[in-house]
């Protein structure tokens, strides 16, 4: 890999999950207000579920189109952080003197 390319988070970037899971409920309710009950009585005669479903729908396409038009980079090298002896966490290993 060259230095001039940059690693990208791709499929682990956060505005996919969201976009897939808004996609997902997307689909649910705009099956939902195609083939089950409307109760148009109840909205004030909208089907609330078709018009939800499709405005997800609408929302996930654009993280999805976020995320591909402007993509996280990830940084080369990361520093490790310091030990902080306030949290119960794993410690830095001292390195071994030779």
């Amino acid at each position: 890999m060259s230095d001039t390319t940059k690693k990208t988070a791709g499929a682990f970037d956060i505005r996919n999950f969201i976009g897939l899971l808004l996609g997902l409920y997307g689909i649910i309710l705009t099956l939902m207000g195609l083939f089950g009950d409307k109760e148009l009585d109840k909205t004030g005669g909208v089907n609330a579920n078709l018009w939800t479903g499709l405005a997800l729908l609408v929302v996930a396409a654009g993280f999805m189109a976020w995320a591909k038009a402007r993509p996280t980079v990830v940084p080369d090298h990361v520093e490790r952080p310091p030990d902080d002896e306030t949290r119960p966490a794993p410690r830095n290993k001292p390195k071994p003197k030779h």
